[in-house]
């Protein structure tokens, strides 16, 4: 009996020993993180810097023109739907020099700034005065002829006219969204000196100058140089001709903030009044 009790103790000995050799395995360290599968994100390119007008025009190979062709001797259309006059003559020697084709669109004169404003054209020319109000909106060369207006009346008027405020109170026409209209509205309707129901505005001048012709008109304010045509040609008087009611000089509109292009317009606008370019057009349209 003894001896087996020794024997269990020995047995309880061993378990125990094995039990303090073999316990529980202890817990094996953890994987390191997962190593991101994309490399870092590099810096961001610069973004392209956007070309120019100019290299836009060039790229194209076409200098897209607003006008409105009712214009003589500026811009008209003649019989064989051909845009001609002074400045489509200007344009397109201006188009050479750029090594550009010019495609000339015509409008309304009060659309031009819009259309150009909004990217339906590169520029405008159509005896356009660079007037601070419009200068707001977009830019313009340097002139490339300056500016004198006319008032004329109907073939049989006896109206006579030695300074412009002599128009007042008559009933006056006058094409929309031009200096001549900003002339009357604010030296004679805005002064009282005529009322506002007595002064029609027009979309083409050639419209205000029938409407002269027929009596519906007393007075029609224009350039100086479409005035003496539409005289001619609408049996009508030229009763004065003023530069007070005149803005400067005639240039081209471009898109504002278009420096590239102004810088090389004005070059070749300069160029073309020195090397008697400009000069020849205006003998070849009778211009004074």
């Amino acid at each position: 009996m003894k001896r087996q009790i020794l024997t269990i103790l020995a047995l309880i000995a061993v378990i125990a020993a094995i039990s303090a050799c073999g316990g529980t395995p202890a817990a094996q360290p953890t994987q390191p993180p997962a190593q991101p599968t994309q490399p870092p994100a590099q810096p961001t390119q610069p973004p392209a810097q956007a070309e120019g007008k100019l290299a836009q025009i060039r790229a194209a190979g076409k200098l897209v023109v607003g006008t409105s062709a009712d214009y003589p001797p500026y811009e008209s259309i003649d019989a064989n739907g051909n845009f001609v006059g002074f400045d489509m003559d200007l344009i397109r020697a201006i188009g050479e020099k750029l090594g550009v084709e010019v495609e000339i669109r015509d409008m309304p004169f009060d659309s031009l700034i819009a259309s150009l404003q909004e990217g339906k054209i590169d520029a405008v020319i159509a005896a356009m005065q660079a007037t601070a109000e419009r200068d707001e909106k977009v830019d313009f060369t340097i002139p490339y002829r300056m500016t004198k207006d006319a008032f004329i009346g109907a073939g049989d008027s006896t109206i006579i006219m030695t300074k412009p405020e002599d128009a007042a109170g008559l009933i006056i026409g006058v094409q929309t969204g031009t200096v001549q209209e900003g002339w009357i509205q604010k030296n004679l309707v805005a002064t009282g000196l005529t009322p506002a129901d007595k002064v029609f505005s027009y979309e083409r001048a050639d419209q205000a100058a029938l409407d002269l012709a027929s009596g519906r008109l007393q007075l029609v304010l224009m350039d100086a140089e479409p005035a003496l045509e539409l005289a001619q040609k609408n049996n009508l008087k030229v009763l004065l001709v003023t530069e007070t009611t005149a803005e400067g000089g005639k240039s081209i509109a471009i898109p504002e903030g278009a420096s590239d292009l102004k810088a090389e317009l004005d070059g070749i606008i300069q160029g073309l009044i020195d090397d008697g370019t400009i000069k020849a057009l205006e003998e070849k349209h009778g211009l004074p």
